[in-house]
C-alpha cells in the first residue's frame, strides 16, 4: 500500500490544535483579529505558524480577511484562516472595530477555554454561566499550529479564508467531527474534567484534517495545487511513491514507469498542478524530512543526510542551506533553544 501523502505531511509539519474561547455576541457586534503571527507565542507557544479558526454554534455572522469581500456563515459552519491573516467577524458586512490590541486578550487568567461576551465592539469576560441571550451568535474560537518551513505543500495551496459550510441533512458523516467537537467543547466548558484540554486539542486537530478532506472533495475539477495533485490519478500515485521512498535515487524515468505515464506527460502534469517538476518536489520534501529529523531527533547530520537520500554530507549541507538559509547545525540549535 502506498504512503498517504496528506497524513505524511500533517505528521511532518507537526499539526497542533487548541480551543481558546467560547464567544457570545449580540447584534450589532464586531470583533477584529490581528495577524496570527503577532500573537502566536501567546496562543500556541512553540508553533512556527498559527491559523485562527471559528466554529459557529448558533446564529450567523459575516467573516472576511481584512480588505477582502466577506462571506456569510451560519450555524455549523467553520472558518479557518490558513495564512494567519488579520480578519474581522461581525453581525453585518462592512463593519470594523479598529482595535489597537487583539480583543481576545480580554480573556481572564486561568484555564481555557474562556468565555467572552461581545456587545457592539466591546469584548469582555463573561462573568456568568447563563445561556446566551435569544438571538445571540455563539462561536468556538481557537488556533491550529504547524511548521511552515522549509516546505509545507498543503499550507501553500490553501486559500486565505477556508469556509466549510455545514453539511446538508443527507450528508451527516462529513459533519460528524464538527458536531462532536461542538458537543465536547460545550460539555467540557460546563463540566470541566481532568484531561479536557488534551481532548479538545486532539479533537480540533481531527477537525482540521476532516476540513481539509472536505475541501478536497468539493474543489472544482479545474483547480490546481497540491491537493489537486493528490486526486489526480497519475500525479497522486507519484506523490505516494515519493513519500513512501523519499531516500531512493529516483529519476523522472523511473517514476514515470512506476505510474504508467510517459516522462514528458508526468512532468507536464506535475508542473501544471503543483508548479514544480517531480524531482524539484522530491528535493523540497527531503528538506522538510531533514528539518524534522534535525529538530526532533538526535541523529548526526551525516545520518540525516543518508536518511533523506544524500550519499554525501557536504552535498546535503549545501542543499539544506540553500533551502533554509542556514546550515543544518544552526537550524537544529535554533529550534532547540528554550522559548521564553
Amino acid at each position: 500500500m502506498l504512503r498517504d501523502p496528506l497524513s505524511d505531511v500533517l505528521r511532518r509539519v507537526h499539526l497542533q490544535g487548541s480551543l481558546l474561547m467560547h464567544v457570545s455576541a449580540q447584534a450589532p457586534w464586531v470583533v477584529e483579529a490581528l495577524p496570527a503571527a503577532s500573537i502566536a507565542q501567546a496562543v500556541l507557544p512553540g508553533a512556527a505558524h498559527v491559523m485562527a479558526y471559528h466554529v459557529l454554534t448558533s446564529g450567523s455572522c459575516c467573516a472576511a480577511v481584512i480588505g477582502q469581500p466577506p462571506v456569510h456563515a451560519e450555524r455549523g459552519d467553520v472558518l479557518v484562516y490558513p495564512h494567519g491573516d488579520a480578519h474581522v467577524l461581525s453581525s453585518a458586512p462592512g463593519m470594523r472595530a479598529g482595535y489597537a490590541v487583539n480583543p481576545f486578550f480580554a480573556a481572564p487568567s486561568g484555564r481555557p477555554p474562556f468565555r467572552l461576551q461581545v456587545r457592539g465592539s466591546e469584548v469582555a469576560p463573561d462573568a456568568n454561566d447563563a445561556a446566551p441571550a435569544a438571538g445571540a451568535t455563539t462561536l468556538l474560537c481557537g488556533f491550529f499550529g504547524c511548521d511552515a518551513q522549509p516546505f509545507n505543500p498543503l499550507l501553500a495551496h490553501l486559500p486565505r479564508l477556508l469556509h466549510l459550510r455545514r453539511a446538508g441533512s443527507g450528508d451527516a458523516d462529513p459533519q460528524r467531527l464538527v458536531d462532536t467537537f461542538i458537543r465536547t467543547a460545550t460539555l467540557e466548558s460546563e463540566h470541566p474534567r481532568p484531561g479536557g484540554q488534551a481532548v479538545l486539542e486532539r479533537l480540533s486537530e481531527m477537525m482540521f484534517v476532516d476540513l481539509v478532506r472536505r475541501y478536497l472533495d468539493t474543489m472544482p475539477q479545474d483547480r490546481t495545487g497540491w491537493l489537486a495533485g493528490l486526486r489526480d490519478r497519475h500525479v497522486g500515485r507519484a506523490l505516494g511513491l515519493l513519500h513512501q521512498r523519499p531516500a531512493e535515487a529516483w529519476s523522472v524515468e523511473a517514476l514515470s514507469d512506476a505510474v504508467g505515464l510517459s516522462r514528458s506527460a508526468l512532468h507536464e502534469r506535475f508542473v501544471l498542478l503543483l508548479g514544480l517538476a517531480p524531482m524539484q518536489y522530491l528535493a523540497h520534501w527531503r528538506m522538510q524530512l531533514a528539518s524534522d529529523l534535525l529538530s526532533h531527533g538526535d541523529c548526526a547530520v551525516v545520518s540525516v543526510a543518508q536518511q533523506v537520500g544524500y550519499a554525501s554530507e557536504a552535498a546535503f549541507v549545501r542543499a539544506f542551506k540553500k533551502a533554509t538559509g542556514v546550515p543544518p547545525g544552526r537550524w537544529r540549535r535554533a529550534r532547540r533553544t528554550p522559548r521564553p
